[in-house]
């Protein structure tokens, strides 16, 4: 399973760089049929998966961010006033994915998912005269993002990146500082995975709560190391097609969650 990790990790590695996700999209659903194969107790996998996803996107933000604050691209006020939201909201919605079924996170899964990438394909470009919200309205977005991220394991770019593009905000600058807001979300839900699960008594070794540690080591070792590959590659290919190749993920990923 170390190789399935490692290949995990380095594909969600080049997301991250590439479109400001913390790769969770392909962690979350890759953890959950590896943890399958090794028959790892039904109850909670989905819990484990996202938990698990969470604690390697920490690594792969770290990575991710600096190689895009070298190109000047972060807009790190708006991740300052982001950020008290997010932490608030990402910690709330460890507790709720606590509170409901493995079949039932999955499903919000798959279904997040979806609508995310039919709106990136279908929805309305934004107003000309659009701008981003205050400080106020900045810190509510950001709760919402955080809250939904934690909830699915994903770094938040499935929201951050159509909000921030929403308001006007150039591509490869929306990709950017959701790749910095994805660092608050990690750290936040994969803490309040780990608090969330200490107090269950089936869970396999080598796990923390709801963080497992062969499945984090492997995948952030890896992404952590191409997630600068997918930063070059996003300052050098034209917006569009950015779009396109998020929402086409999105589509394909989310499908496969809401099969089973």
């Amino acid at each position: 399973m170390l190789t399935l990790y490692l290949l995990v990790g380095a594909f969600a590695g080049v997301l991250a760089g590439l479109l400001g996700v913390g790769g969770g999209v392909v962690i979350v659903p890759a953890l959950a049929l590896s943890f399958g194969w090794q028959a790892l107790p039904g109850e909670h996998l989905m819990q484990l998966a996202v938990g698990t996803s969470l604690a390697t996107i920490v690594t792969t933000s770290l990575s991710s961010i600096h190689a895009h604050h070298r190109r000047g691209a972060v807009l790190w006020p708006v991740v300052a006033r982001m950020t008290p939201g997010i932490l608030l909201g990402a910690a709330l919605g460890a507790l709720l994915a606590d509170s409901i079924s493995s079949d039932e996170l999955r499903l919000v899964f798959g279904v997040f998912l979806l609508v995310i990438a039919a709106h990136m394909l279908f929805g309305r470009p934004p107003q000309a005269h659009r701008e981003l919200p205050g400080g106020g309205g900045l810190l509510a977005a950001g709760g919402v993002i955080g809250g939904f991220s934690a909830l699915v394991g994903i770094g938040g770019g499935s929201l951050t990146v159509p909000f921030l593009a929403w308001c006007n905000t150039q591509m490869k600058n929306a990709v950017a500082t959701s790749a910095a807001c994805g660092l608050p979300i990690a750290l936040a839900g994969s803490l309040g995975f780990v608090l969330a699960g200490l107090d269950e008594i089936d869970l396999p070794a080598w796990s923390t709560g709801y963080l497992y540690w062969p499945g984090f080591i492997g995948i952030a070792v890896a992404s952590a190391l191409c997630a600068p590959l997918g930063a070059k590659l996003a300052h050098s290919l034209p917006t569009a097609t950015l779009k396109r190749v998020f929402a086409a993920l999105l589509l394909v990923v989310g499908a496969r969650m809401l099969l089973g």
